[in-house]
């Protein structure tokens, strides 16, 4: 909320609900206590939008931001920067703290793209054997009921998990990977499992478009849809790397896509 002290400061002013009407006879009244509302002119830009980070600030924003998230050491993490593109370095006890680690650089403000070359180095005490690792990825399928267990198939290699099958919306693949990424042993996942479609292209492109402008995440003005045959295709440009992920998803929900194609840009 921003106070009437900083309307000067910010540029942005106040709607005629918080003017001072005038009695007569010269003397000034309040007007009826109600919350001060903004009207946001097109074209003003925050502090924000008008700084341009350097690839330092950017550095230090990322290791801080890796510091703030609890399921990550950051102490065993080195982050390098080039053109507003994260690269992540180090080792971590778990591909769960991987994939933390990679989300956390993601939220940060500039960042463009993230390469993740964090080496996940399992300590001796908890190194599982490969069939080990089948079972408890059959038994998180089976505890999730977003799963359908019986249309997906696992193959574990040196502890890293591979997840082949079809199924019919994008959230049951999704929840295929996360179920297990979190698990004892695991080094990583590569999730190949194939989405059916059954929908029209001009529908899903309308759903799609839809629920870009529901989202309060992404500006739909900036983001173009396009449909091939279940494969979306995104274009355009955005402010964050968040932003960018959010839409991606949101294409994801859509029923019947088995692809998404993620061509929008990043420029803060």
């Amino acid at each position: 909320m921003v106070h009437i002290d900083d309307a000067v400061s910010t540029g942005r002013r106040p709607s005629s609900q918080c003017s001072v009407e005038r009695q007569s006879g010269g003397r000034s009244r309040a007007p009826p206590a109600s919350p001060v509302k903004w009207i946001w002119f097109p074209g003003e830009q925050t502090e924000r939008e008008d700084k341009m980070q350097t690839d330092t600030e950017l550095q230090s924003d990322v290791l801080d931001e890796l510091k703030w998230e609890p399921a990550v050491n950051a102490a065993h993490i080195g982050v390098s920067v080039k053109q507003g593109v994260i690269t992540l370095s180090g080792h971590v006890p778990s591909y769960g703290e991987k994939y933390a680690a990679e989300r956390a650089a993601e939220r940060v403000y500039g960042v463009k793209a993230v390469a993740n070359e964090l080496d996940v180095k399992l300590p001796s005490s908890i190194k599982r054997t490969d069939g080990d690792i089948a079972a408890a990825c059959v038994n998180a399928f089976t505890a999730d009921y977003s799963v359908p267990e019986e249309k997906i198939k696992i193959v574990v290699r040196d502890g890293w998990v591979t997840l082949d099958g079809e199924v019919e919306w994008a959230y049951q693949k999704d929840a295929a990977e996360r179920c297990i990424r979190h698990l004892t042993g695991v080094k990583g996942v590569g999730n190949s499992i194939k989405i059916k479609s059954r929908v029209s292209p001009g529908d899903v492109k309308g759903k799609i478009e839809a629920a870009f402008k529901r989202s309060a995440e992404i500006d739909a003005r900036r983001i173009s849809v396009e449909t091939r045959e279940g494969k979306v295709i995104l274009h355009g440009n955005v402010r964050s790397w968040a932003e960018r992920q959010e839409a991606q998803q949101a294409a994801w929900a859509a029923p019947g896509v088995s692809a998404v194609e993620n061509d929008i840009r990043v420029t803060p």
